[in-house]
């Protein structure tokens, strides 16, 4: 099947099956948790919840030290699709994946936002962020309560449902920055792709500089 028919499917799948198939929205329980959250009144909410909602910022920042690279060579900019993916998580990034062009090359001089989105910097301090969220969550979770608010709310249910599909859809865009990079390499693409999570944040961290050309 082509990837971009996959990609609109899964997107208008995700929204379907979240509107129609999971549990009820609680407006009032998800309103207080995302007060609680914006508050840092992390005494409040489950350390797993919190630390899900935290690693969905982390996967937006891994795509972002991707795609605004990708954004440059495309004839849509990532940046409208990135302010989207605040709001709404793996809804407003799928369209960018469905609506852009494969792309290996990369051409003209980084600025400084791109020269931070390809350091190995960028990648270490992801990583370093994301393991105290890891921690923080196994360590002081209840997971009882994740399973059944879970079962039960709409919000916990799509949030978490959305962290697996960062995961899934990570390999439609790591082949073409491996090829920007000429680092065309079958076992990496592979590692990064089978291990969740830390095979991107491992990639964003190894990575060769993204050379760059004058027009």
């Amino acid at each position: 099947m082509n990837i971009k028919i996959a990609l609109w499917l899964v997107w208008v799948g995700f929204i379907a099956y979240i509107l129609l198939l999971s549990p009820p929205l609680h407006l009032d329980d998800t309103l207080t948790l995302l007060k609680n959250i914006f508050t840092l009144n992390f005494s409040e909410i489950n350390p797993i919840i919190s630390s899900l909602f935290a690693l969905i910022g982390i996967w937006l920042l891994i795509y972002s030290g991707l795609l605004f690279i990708d954004g440059r060579m495309q004839s849509i900019p990532f940046y409208p699709f990135a302010l989207a993916s605040v709001a709404s998580g793996v809804i407003g990034l799928i369209p960018y994946l469905a609506l852009r062009n494969s792309n290996q090359a990369f051409s003209g001089r980084k600025d400084s936002f791109l020269n931070l989105l390809d350091s190995r910097f960028f990648g270490i301090v992801l990583s370093l962020s994301t393991i105290p969220l890891l921690a923080y969550g196994f360590g002081f979770g209840d997971w009882g309560d994740f399973v059944q608010q879970f079962q039960s709310d709409r919000f916990i249910h799509g949030m978490s449902l959305a962290f697996c599909l960062f995961c899934l859809l990570f390999p439609t865009v790591l082949g073409d920055d491996m090829a920007r990079r000429s680092w065309n390499n079958p076992l990496i693409f592979w590692t990064v792709t089978l291990i969740p999570l830390f095979g991107p944040l491992v990639y964003l961290s190894l990575r060769p500089s993204l050379p760059e050309t004058t027009r």
